[in-house]
């Protein structure tokens, strides 16, 4: 048996991937949350955002729901977490 490892920082065809540079502050920040449709994911969010909020005066947020957990989001859908300053993707079993 052959064990295959990805290394999420290269593309597919072994380049680096240039990562976005971290945000200073959350301090009026625009947060993507993008839900992964599994069961607990939104109430987990609903706690992540209040405490970005309150915590870290994240101003605004963009929440978007994938169509299922086992495909990647449509590309309309990461179109419109781009307006954001920053992205949570995660998930909510």
């Amino acid at each position: 048996m052959n064990l295959r490892i990805l290394d999420p920082r290269q593309s597919a065809e072994g380049e680096p991937l240039s990562l976005a540079p971290a945000l200073a502050s959350l301090e009026g920040a625009v947060i993507g949350l993008l839900d992964n449709a599994k069961i607990g994911t939104a109430r987990f969010y609903d706690h992540v955002a209040d405490l970005l909020r309150t915590e870290h005066g994240a101003r605004e947020f963009i929440r978007r729901r994938k169509p299922d957990a086992t495909r990647p989001a449509p590309a309309e859908l990461i179109a419109e977490m781009s307006a954001a300053d920053a992205i949570v993707s995660g998930i909510g079993d």
